[in-house]
This record gives structure tokens, sequence and C-alpha cells, in this order.
């Protein structure tokens, strides 16, 4: 009696056995990714860290840093590399001095716009990181001071004279870290206008992305614009070719109605007109005239 009971508790047992083995696997699994993304987590954070301190350590870095995030937009805008902007462009100013804008951006009608990258990361880092109001006041300062120092020193180098570009008379300074340039034109409402009587426009990630799909923009319809004259260019070719198509019809149709009334003429000489030649030859050989071969059946019906 207690066998049947035996049984169903053996079966229980073996099922809460097998769900404890999944349950164990499963929470190994879980411990095992929580691992590997607590582990991902410290790469990621050492490597901030140390891109951060290489960055605050090094101008050069910095400039590096600053370029490389300038490209990433220019690959996003839609631009062409080679051929709607160009990299590390070298040139001449009006005062006889090389410059080397970090990026020109072709425009229709052989006009360009020269940007330039500068990173403000220092100051700004140690504002972000100070702790006491006195420090952030201090750090604040010095960030808006590197800023106008970058614009100075954009505006010395004359980049909008270079002799072979065709540029309006500003330049972009593009800031790679948004905050930073928000903190800068938040803090001085005098900045935009200190930078635009230096002819400098300054410009961030967002702003500059912005206007860069803007002339993307405005290359796709001059390219539009110039396939639909070569396609009119094309059209009235074809046109033409059509044209002289049908008179060459007209002149061989002439031709023809002229064959056609050449033949009908020769006909009429052979076969049917009077004293034709069919009816002549057809006499002289029924005069006796001595020949091997006869015309063909479609002529020998001939008036006598």
């Amino acid at each position: 009696m207690l066998n049947p009971l035996k049984e169903k508790l053996d079966g229980f047992e073996k099922q809460i056995q097998t769900k404890y083995d999944a349950q164990l696997k499963d929470t190994e699994s879980l411990k095992t990714q929580i691992e590997s993304l607590v582990n991902l987590n410290t790469k990621l954070s050492l490597e901030a860290e140390n891109l951060t301190k290489a960055l605050k350590g090094d101008s050069k870095k910095q400039g590096n840093w600053g370029e490389f995030i300038l490209e990433r937009i220019l690959e996003m805008s839609g631009l062409r590399k080679g051929e709607e902007y160009f990299t590390q462009y070298s040139d001449e100013n009006n005062e006889g001095k090389r410059i080397q804008p970090d990026v020109v951006i072709q425009l229709p009608e052989e006009k360009h716009i020269i940007i330039d990258s500068k990173v403000s990361l220092t100051d700004y880092e140690r504002y972000i990181s100070s702790i006491t109001d006195e420090d952030q006041t201090l750090f604040l300062k010095a960030h808006l001071n590197s800023v106008r120092n970058h614009i100075k020193g954009l505006s010395e180098k004359n980049y909008q004279t270079s002799k072979n570009l065709t540029a309006p008379d500003f330049v972009l300074l593009f800031i790679p870290i948004e905050s930073s340039f928000s903190l800068a034109i938040s803090n001085d409402a005098e900045l935009f206008n200190f930078a635009w009587d230096k002819k400098i426009v300054l410009v961030s990630p967002a702003t500059l992305l912005a206007t860069l799909r803007t002339i993307a923009n405005i290359w796709k319809q001059e390219r539009q614009n110039k396939n639909a004259l070569v396609i009119a260019d094309q059209a009235g070719k074809l046109y033409d070719k059509f044209v002289g198509f049908v008179e060459d019809l007209t002149k061989i149709e002439k031709g023809l109605n002229s064959a056609n009334k050449a033949y009908d003429e020769a006909i009429n000489k052979l076969q049917t007109g009077r004293g034709n030649l069919i009816n002549r030859v057809e006499n002289l050989r029924t005069l006796g005239a001595k020949a091997n071969k006869q015309l063909p059946e479609e002529f020998s019906d001939f008036e006598s």
C-alpha cells in the first residue's frame, strides 16, 4: 500500500533535485556574467582614468584627441573626405607665414570654411573635480581665460587670409567637449562677441554637426542641379541625334522611291511597254533565232 506513495515521493525528490541543479547552474552563469561585467567596468574605468590623465598632462595629446573628435563628426556629417573636406591643409597667409588649419570645408563655387580644434580640458576638469566654492570660482575663471586665449591665438594665425582659399572673414573654433563649451558660454556673456570681434565663431560638437550637415545638404542639392544640367544637355543631344536619324530615314525613303521609279521604268522597257525588249527578243526566237535557253515563265507572257 505504501509503495505507490514511495514512488511518488521519489519522483518528487528527483524533480526538486533537477530544479535545484538547474538553478545552481543559472546562478553560476549569472555570477560569471556579473564578474565579467565588473571586470569590464573596471577596465573601462581604468582606461577612462588613463585617458584623462594623459590628456591632462599633455597638451599635444589633448590636441590630437580634439582632432580625432572633429574627424568623427566630419564622418557623421555626410561630407566626403578628399572631395568636400580636407584635413591638415597647408598654405600661407597674407603675411607669408605657413598656416595649417585642422580642417578645410569645401563649398560650392570654390569657397571654403576653415575649422580649428582647441581643447580646454585642464582647468575644466579641475572645476568639475573641485569641492569648495572657492576652488570652483578659481578654476572657472581659469577655464574662461583658457578659452579666450585659444580665441586670441587662433585669431593671430589669420587663417582666413590663406592665399589659395576663398574663405569668409571668420574661422570656426571647435571645442570638442560639449559641457566645457556650455560652461564657458553660460558664464561669460561677452564670450561670443569677444570671439566675433576676433573673427572667430565658437562651435561645439552639436552645433558643428548641424552646420556640417547643412553644408552636406547644400552639396547634395548642388550635385542634383549638376545632374539636372547634364541630363538636359544629354537630352538635347539625344533629340538632335533623333532628328538626324529621321532626316536620314527621309533620305532613304526618297532614295527608295527614286529606285522604285527607276525600277518601274526599267520593267516597262523590259516587259510591259509598247515595243518592250521581251517582245522583241521573243519575236527573234519565233523567226528562227537559235537559242539554247528560254526566258523564265513570268517573263514569257507577251504580246506578239
